[in-house]
């Protein structure tokens, strides 16, 4: 299902809590510290959502959390994303366990944004609810109505044509008089990580047809896209080389994309493979009676080397248990 949208943030108010490497945020420390009574796990759903949305709302009301009391949209902003990826992690660790605490966690996110809407009169949790209810029959004809969708790729195209459709009955947002009607491209915020925004953009494109017939066209395309960035640095165009090297980025982020692969999942991957060697590198120099910053170039090409070498070793057996 396509991924939701984000809303446009102010600055927040309260600088973030220092934290430690690995050590949860400020506010899950501030919540597990409470002394909340556990539910009957014999309640339905239902009741269990309503003690949850009346815990928050406790919370924030008056005599209840100094800390919950102080918070506003632009404050929680940190929290949210940082719960989100939390959520990632606990995904890629692949226990069942964290991931269900990392979605509650999650979950009060969106709670907690809710009744600071409800305090204003904006709108509370059931309207939240209503909404993605009402969109998730409105998106699945396929499954709620008469349409035939018998491929995901047809769910998708349906997708996108059922949310033009809807983006044309709904007033434009605020927009340049140059783009005035609706765009495929409405949705993705600019406020989005790059990486974010970057495919998202292209996902939507994909979704009407704009889009590469094959890989290999992506492929002559990143080469391409080197040659420019080799022109620019050879003419010492700084200016330049920060654009071409933008292009080669999202030229790349379109192949991730095309082979179905998420690009931020797919750096992430990359990220903790490189940290994993690296770290496997300042234990073997250390070993050594050396730190990394005291070896030479081919000292340290030779450790990297020999860190690849060790976790291919690693993984094969891992494959052969």
């Amino acid at each position: 299902m396509p991924p939701r949208q984000t809303k446009s943030k102010k600055i927040s108010k309260r600088p973030k809590p220092q934290q430690k490497p690995g050590v949860k945020s400020a506010r899950r420390q501030i919540i597990k510290s409470r002394s909340i009574p556990t539910k009957s796990k014999a309640k339905q759903v239902g009741e269990l959502f309503e003690d949850l949305v009346a815990v928050q709302a406790r919370l924030r009301a008056p005599g209840g959390c100094p800390w919950d009391r102080e918070q506003t949209h632009s404050t929680l902003r940190t929290y949210l994303i940082e719960e989100a990826y939390e959520v990632l992690d606990a995904i890629e660790r692949g226990s069942p366990q964290e991931l269900a605490e990392e979605l509650g966690d999650l979950l009060l996110q969106v709670l907690f944004h809710a009744d600071l809407a409800r305090e204003t009169g904006a709108f509370a949790i059931s309207d939240v609810i209503t909404a993605i209810h009402d969109k998730m029959i409105r998106r699945h004809p396929h499954v709620f109505g008469d349409a035939k969708a018998e491929t995901a790729g047809e769910v998708l195209k349906n997708w996108a044509q059922l949310k033009a459709k809807e983006k044309q009955e709904t007033p434009p947002r605020a927009r340049s008089a140059q783009y005035a009607s609706p765009s495929t491209l409405d949705g993705v915020p600019r406020s989005l990580p790059a990486l974010l925004e970057a495919y998202q953009m292209t996902r939507r494109a994909a979704q009407v047809g704009f889009d590469w017939q094959r890989v290999e066209g992506i492929l002559e395309k990143l080469q391409e896209e080197i040659a420019e960035l080799q022109a620019a640095l050879n003419a010492s165009d700084r200016d330049a080389a920060e654009e071409e090297v933008g292009d080669l980025l999202f030229s790349v982020v379109n192949l991730a994309r095309f082979l179905d692969l998420d690009p931020e999942v797919t750096l992430k991957r990359s990220n903790l493979k490189f940290k994993t060697r690296f770290l496997q590198m300042e234990t073997d120099a250390l070993r050594s009676g050396r730190a990394l910053s005291q070896l030479s170039k081919e000292e340290l090409e030779h450790l990297w080397q020999a860190a690849k070498a060790k976790a291919r070793s690693q993984t094969s057996m891992e494959s052969k248990s």
